[in-house]
């Protein structure tokens, strides 16, 4: 039985860790990963932090292990009976740094050798302060960390705890956003509603950018110019009518409008701290959970509330008919969500059920529940 040790801080850990992880898991009987403790280094998370990080990240290689240590890693593989040590390299810089540890290792002579992977090309770029460097600038890090890790920045570098309200149309969805917003002024915690469709209405109608003119452009291309106004913005009743009866239009609409939005949303994100809202119609089947790190509150209601509430849209009965029809109904965006929590072993599905005349104390336990759960200060 060969065991192999691959050391490093995990402050965090990255993809580019898990994938020489994973195919040093693939070569050895077991693989220890050793979360070391530097005196001369100061650490954004503590030892406890890191390593629960870690083991949350590679629940799915059975054969790899986290222990914490000090001192000479040569000597704690000697100890434990390690004969190889792993060694992750992304570069020229990186093989020469970890030959002069080899070397060290070596002057031990405690026959302990080493094991160099090369990183993979599309892995090389991705490192622990490239990830704090980007979020510190709330840049996209979902790419470069899992989710739980994602979530644990976030909340430790930005002071944020994002969480999606999502639901049917007509379910309510601005209405218990802003039940949480009064229930955390009650309990003296910050919360931020934020609504993507908000964002999309000023793309639409509002910001002047080179960017934002070039989106509409694209959007009079595709749909025709009768969903242009005279100053050039987008005429949003008339983009409504073809979109919302079509879900391959709807679905064509928003691969148009996704990086613009996620690029303003990183603005509104910025600066805010405290529990940040994102009401999201459709976060369930556009695969941007992400955002939120599948913490999602899904509101429900019943057929007849949604009826009414869309009827005082001034939408005609066959306009909500098809609007119901074409986009996931509960039970659809319940499971999409369940799968993404599954597929990232990360995030948390809160129901709340908003007919009307439902009593609201189900929206105040989900609010209790979201601090309790996401550690919200």
């Amino acid at each position: 039985m060969t065991n192999a040790i691959y050391a490093f801080s995990g402050d965090p850990i990255t993809y580019g860790h898990i994938d020489v992880i994973e195919r040093a898991a693939k070569v050895f009987d077991e693989v220890v990963v050793g979360i070391g403790i530097n005196p001369d280094k100061k650490y954004m998370f503590n030892l406890e932090e890191r390593a629960n990080m870690a083991r949350r990240s590679l629940i799915g290689i059975p054969n790899a292990k986290v222990v914490s240590f000090e001192g000479l890693l040569v000597d704690y593989a000697y100890e434990n009976g390690v004969s190889v040590i792993v060694k992750g390299v992304r570069n020229s810089a990186d093989f020469d740094y970890e030959n002069v540890l080899h070397q060290i290792g070596e002057s031990q002579k405690l026959g302990i050798d080493t094991h160099i992977l090369f990183a993979r090309p599309w892995l090389s770029h991705i490192s622990s302060s490239a990830v704090k460097a980007i979020q510190k600038e709330q840049g996209l890090i979902h790419d470069y960390v899992p989710l739980y890790v994602k979530q644990c920045l976030e909340a430790r570098m930005s002071g944020q705890y994002i969480v999606a309200v999502t639901g049917e149309i007509g379910a309510g969805k601005s209405y218990v956003s802003k039940k949480i917003e009064e229930l955390g002024k009650q309990k003296d915690i910050q919360v931020h509603n934020i609504e993507l469709d908000y964002i999309g209405h000023k793309i639409l109608g509002e910001l002047i950018e080179p960017l934002y003119q070039q989106v509409r452009n694209n959007i009079v291309e595709e749909f025709g110019n009768n969903v242009r106004l005279p100053d050039g913005f987008i005429d949003r009743k008339a983009l409504g009518e073809i979109v919302f009866n079509d879900p391959n239009q709807l679905d064509m609409l928003n691969d148009i409008m996704h990086n613009p939005i996620i690029v303003r949303l990183k603005r509104e994100l910025y600066g805010k701290k405290g529990l940040v809202l994102l009401n999201v119609a459709l976060i369930a089947e556009s695969g941007m959970a992400y955002l939120c790190n599948n913490n999602v509150v899904l509101v429900s209601a019943d057929e007849a509330s949604q009826k009414r509430r869309l009827g005082e849209r001034n939408l005609t009965l066959d306009q909500i008919e098809t609007r119901l029809s074409t986009q996931y109904n509960y039970e659809q965006k319940k499971e999409a969500i369940e799968l993404a929590i599954e597929k990232n072993n990360q995030g948390k599905l809160w129901t709340v059920e908003n007919s009307d005349g439902t009593d609201e104390t189900s929206i105040t336990q989900t609010f209790d529940d979201i601090v309790r759960s996401l550690n919200v200060k």
